[in-house]
């Protein structure tokens, strides 16, 4: 079956997965897993494995509002450098850095092919979920739109750049001072058309987005030139991971946030629409 259809079967089973973390107690727990042949263009170093990796479950923290603790990692390969075990562990620690988390380790295993498997852990006692938008609020995403659908064509032909643009920052600190702000939230790791239809579901609303507002990545521009092409990079391609999130503050969102935060359209009351037309839910699928 589809991912979707997968994911909509465990969310049955287990309420506590629904959101982008699950939360125990005062603790919030996410894990993840990324392949060479689906997530690390050829030219990927190990560094940025490493750093995307673990960034990909601490967005997941960032996504609930909390604090990230650590995060530890499964590193499956056909074969153990240690040149290459180094720059993935430096990554990895790099990430971490960035949220004041710690990295502590994992587990090695052979493997046909290089495999990651992350999990991050975060504190919070008011982790921010997906079911709190209501409608006449107003829709947000932090940073630009764009950028790994930018550097997935800039590995071709500049390796070090994109390595660059897919080292991307986990929003934990905003994540933590939006959290109060925010009626709901989550990350947009598969794209924001993909994320608004999931909120929608979740919260039982829907979106209307303006196209104009779209923070596209000035990046996406130096890869393609057609407007048709930059507008399905950031609203379809994913794997951008900022925050898309709803707010009746968006003032104080912006005062307190720490990087750029975008209002880009409002919720209402059913259907995922932008400029009044149906927005496909289509992104990126594992």
């Amino acid at each position: 079956m589809h991912e979707r259809a997968a994911l909509s079967l465990i969310d049955s089973w287990l309420p506590a997965a629904g959101d982008d973390g699950a939360v125990v107690d005062d603790l919030v727990i996410s894990t993840d897993m990324l392949h060479e042949s689906t997530d690390f263009p050829t030219g990927t170093t190990r560094y940025t494995a490493g750093w995307r990796s673990v960034g990909a479950s601490l967005s997941d923290i960032a996504a609930m509002g909390v604090e990230a603790t650590a995060a530890v990692a499964v590193y499956g390969s056909p074969s153990f450098e240690e040149n290459a075990l180094r720059d993935f562990i430096d990554g990895a620690r790099a990430a971490c850095d960035l949220c004041d988390a710690a990295y502590v380790g994992g587990d090695l295993d052979e493997h046909a092919e290089f495999t990651v498997a992350t999990t991050a852990i975060g504190s919070g006692t008011s982790p921010v979920s997906r079911s709190g938008a209501t409608p006449g609020e107003t829709l947000c995403v932090t940073g630009t739109l764009g950028r790994s659908a930018a550097a997935l064509e800039l590995f071709e032909h500049d390796p070090e750049s994109a390595n660059s643009l897919f080292r991307f920052e986990p929003r934990v600190t905003t994540g933590q001072a939006i959290a109060s702000h925010a009626g709901a939230m989550m990350d947009s790791s598969d794209g924001l058309a993909r994320s608004l239809h999931q909120l929608a579901d979740a919260s039982g609303c829907g979106f209307d987005v303006d196209r104009d507002s779209l923070p596209i990545d000035e990046r996406v521009y130096s890869t393609t030139t057609d407007a048709s092409e930059a507008f399905e990079h950031a609203v379809h391609f994913g794997e951008d991971f900022e925050l898309v999130f709803t707010t009746d503050d968006v003032g104080t969102v912006q005062t307190v946030a720490s990087v750029p935060v975008t209002p880009i359209g409002t919720v209402t009351e059913r259907g995922v629409t932008i400029d009044g037309e149906p927005l496909p839910d289509r992104g990126y699928s594992h």
